[in-house]
């Protein structure tokens, strides 16, 4: 984390800099190609040092206004007025808002200049052009670093996009494999179709049930495997199913308390979020009858899904599949603000994911 702020720290004082160096060489190539013969040029070298370096000095200083203006206002803008939504009032908007700035910066330099100039400026009429050229110059100078500015933060934008638009993609390609692997896992089928022979030969009506949840588990599957996001309503009712074939595998060595108000139903999140925990439980502890593995589901206050776990380890700890949690951390960082919160304390595991309102992921 800290290296990544710290080339950040750099990347943005870097730029800072480049823009400062742009200016300043931009203000006088400007002024040369203005008026090229001008009387200021032609003095220019034979000034004493002195007065070249107050000037290169005083025109830095300029330069510096000008560049951290500009980045201010875009700072400000980007907060407020997107230019992806609102792209000719936030042009409007911040042109004026440069020029303003422009204006109150030009105001001081020459307030400075005059409280410097022992002879108080002697306005003639090469003195009165060369202040017109400045103006001219400066404005431009500070729109030229202003498009640059924004350029760069558009350019940076885009690119920011396309990287999150291919993780995203990647991450709801992992789900979509994930999800294809449970169905076509000869051990997931073996053991449910085992589990439902036994069943049929005991009892037919629990057998029935069985292979109807069996069938939710799989409709659930390749119906929803391809979406990005889907109710919390509809996740449950597969996890109900999926619970169903567990409980019937498991038998007591597994006990799931899943207490849900009905007004966070609505809310959503990706699909098989619940499965892809309850699976991650499943895996990394114990299942027996005497000390059964307990997983909680709730939603808690902030409207986050809450699935808990006492800990019960396993003497051999599993191989990690690459998929699971991280598939889970990787989405959430694409899709919402807040973060998938994990903990471990006081022998529970607990795994805390933000429910999410907007409908704009749904496929």
């Amino acid at each position: 984390m800290m290296t990544a702020n710290r080339e950040t720290f750099l990347t943005n004082n870097g730029r800072r800099i480049l823009f400062i160096l742009f200016g300043f060489i931009m203000i006088y190539l400007i002024t040369y190609l203005i008026d090229p013969y001008a009387h200021y040029w032609t003095v220019y070298f034979h000034r004493p040092i002195k007065d070249i370096v107050i000037e290169l000095v005083f025109t830095l200083f300029f330069c510096i206004l000008i560049s951290e203006s500009s980045i201010y206002l875009n700072t400000k803008f980007n907060a407020y007025i997107s230019w992806m939504e609102r792209p000719v009032l936030r042009l409007v908007l911040q042109t004026l808002s440069t020029l303003i700035c422009t204006a109150l910066i030009i105001a001081l330099e020459f307030a400075i200049g005059y409280l410097f100039d022992d002879q108080k400026w002697n306005f003639g009429q090469e003195e009165i052009t060369g202040i017109s050229q400045w103006i001219i110059v400066s404005t431009i100078i500070a729109l030229m670093i202003s498009g640059v500015h924004t350029a760069s933060y558009l350019i940076n934008n885009w690119k920011n996009s396309s990287i999150q638009a291919a993780e995203f993609k990647q991450a709801a390609a992992e789900a979509e494999l994930h999800a294809l692997k449970l169905q076509v896992d000869p051990h997931f089928v073996f053991n449910n179709l085992s589990v439902l022979s036994e069943l049929i030969l005991e009892n037919q009506q629990l057998g029935y049930e069985y292979a109807e949840n069996f069938s939710k588990v799989y409709r659930y599957l390749l119906l929803n495997a391809k979406k990005n996001i889907i109710s919390l309503e509809d996740e449950l009712k597969f996890v109900h199913a999926y619970i169903f074939l567990i409980g019937k595998r498991v038998g007591t060595g597994v006990v799931f308390e899943i207490d849900i108000q009905h007004l966070f139903l609505g809310l959503q999140l990706p699909p098989l979020t619940m499965q892809i925990l309850i699976e991650n439980a499943l895996k990394h502890n114990k299942t027996v009858k005497k000390s059964p593995l307990k997983i909680n589901i709730t939603v808690d206050d902030q409207q986050y899904l809450v699935v808990s776990n006492n800990l019960i380890p396993l003497e051999r700890k599993p191989l990690a599949s690459g998929i699971g949690l991280a598939n889970i951390i990787s989405r959430y960082k694409l899709m919402s603000n807040e973060e998938v919160r994990i903990e471990k304390d006081h022998g529970y595991f607990r795994v805390s994911i933000p429910l999410l309102k907007s409908t704009i992921y749904q496929s």
